[in-house]
């Protein structure tokens, strides 16, 4: 590999009121102050969310994962900062287990009220956290050549991030319960195949003249070509949990990234694979994280977790290797495996006191975790 590609990260987060635990509607205070506390030369910049409750943080345009998590690490310790500043603190999770979306309101921007009238009660119940991965390419064609290749191996990605698994105070089952509250939406989920830029714009047209999207920027499938820049955009990952799981994410997307356009460029054709086994793959992810079985959309084969996460590592490791970060990536993969996903972590800590209140306390670690 000449050159790596460029890799850049959002991370959504909810704020939390120190002495309730309930969710603290201040991302305005906390992103003057945040954005107060880093020089013009920091890459990592902060904005408002759909409520008052999130914020989000997005990274520079990184060329290694080393310089990506110090722009992470840089990101979450000055959110941390600004949120004490405020009574509050951060949490980076799909989902936060006390919250009830009835109660929470909503930022008054035109852009986010537009989506509220669309879509009624689908945006009321909209109350989760993500984190995207940007992989630079080198045109929007290409984007979409690799966002149609990339698909089978999403589920694996969700799988690993999983840190959704409470709604409304109560286990879903799930392991990122995120994904469905998501996957209702009529531009969300795994999205299909496009043969060129050109027609996936068709698509999006077609989204906005027929109001299933307010804007072209309400397209929110698992991944889709970048509407800023020229990137493949991953989105299917709940809120990571800790830095290094953010960096696993963004080291196996660029992985996954490079070695796609490895096979375009020898010709290899892509793999057929049905839509519905797709969807399956991707609903036994969202369900069972790397608990029981997922679904191989390649083989249709049920294998267990673990080995299909190996499958996909074996899959990058050339590219991995190239940049040097194979070793990184697969020790978090490891350590993952050993002692959980977020979901996970956040079950057994429930399990001690059967608390909620301690799940909270257990995210707020995590997320200060580097």
């Amino acid at each position: 590999m000449t050159q790596p590609l460029t890799v850049g990260v959002e991370e959504e987060f909810f704020i939390v009121d120190s002495a309730t635990r309930n969710l603290l509607p201040q991302s305005g205070q906390i992103i003057t102050s945040a954005l107060a506390q880093v020089d013009e030369q920091t890459p990592s910049r902060f904005c408002e969310e759909f409520r008052p409750c999130m914020v989000e943080s997005r990274s520079g345009i990184c060329r290694t994962l080393d310089e990506l998590r110090a722009d992470v690490i840089t990101s979450r310790s000055t959110l941390i900062r600004a949120a004490e500043e405020a009574g509050g603190r951060i949490a980076a999770a799909g989902t936060y287990p006390l919250a009830d979306w009835r109660t929470q309101e909503f930022n008054t921007k035109p852009q986010y009220q537009r989506t509220v009238e669309t879509y009624r009660l689908l945006a009321d119940e909209l109350l989760i956290c993500g984190c995207h991965v940007h992989v630079g390419v080198a045109d929007r064609d290409t984007a979409v050549e690799v966002m149609n290749r990339v698909r089978p191996w999403l589920p694996v990605l969700s799988a690993l991030a999983a840190s959704s698994p409470f709604w409304m105070g109560a286990d879903t089952g799930y392991s990122s319960y995120r994904s469905m509250v998501w996957e209702r939406w009529p531009t969300s989920g795994m999205p299909p195949t496009f043969r060129s830029y050109d027609e996936y714009q068709n698509s999006v047209r077609l989204s906005v003249e027929s109001g299933i999207s307010p804007v072209a920027g309400d397209i929110f499938w698992d991944v889709r070509p970048g509407t800023q820049y020229q990137t493949v955009e991953f989105r299917i990952a709940d809120s990571c949990a800790t830095a290094d799981e953010v960096i696993l994410q963004a080291g196996l997307c660029r992985a996954l990234v490079h070695t796609t356009l490895t096979e375009i460029e020898k010709g290899d054709t892509p793999a057929d694979i049905r839509s519905e086994l797709l969807r399956a793959a991707k609903w036994r992810s969202t369900r069972f994280g790397l608990t029981d079985r997922l679904l191989d959309p390649f083989t249709a084969a049920l294998v267990p977790a673990h080995e299909m996460v190996d499958r996909l590592c074996e899959h990058v490791r050339p590219s991995l290797e190239g940049t040097g970060d194979w070793t990184v990536a697969s020790g978090i993969t490891e350590r993952i495996k050993r002692q959980g996903t977020s979901a996970e972590r956040q079950r057994a800590v429930f399990e001690r006191r059967k608390s909620l209140e301690d799940i909270v306390d257990h995210q707020v670690r995590d997320t200060a975790s580097w």
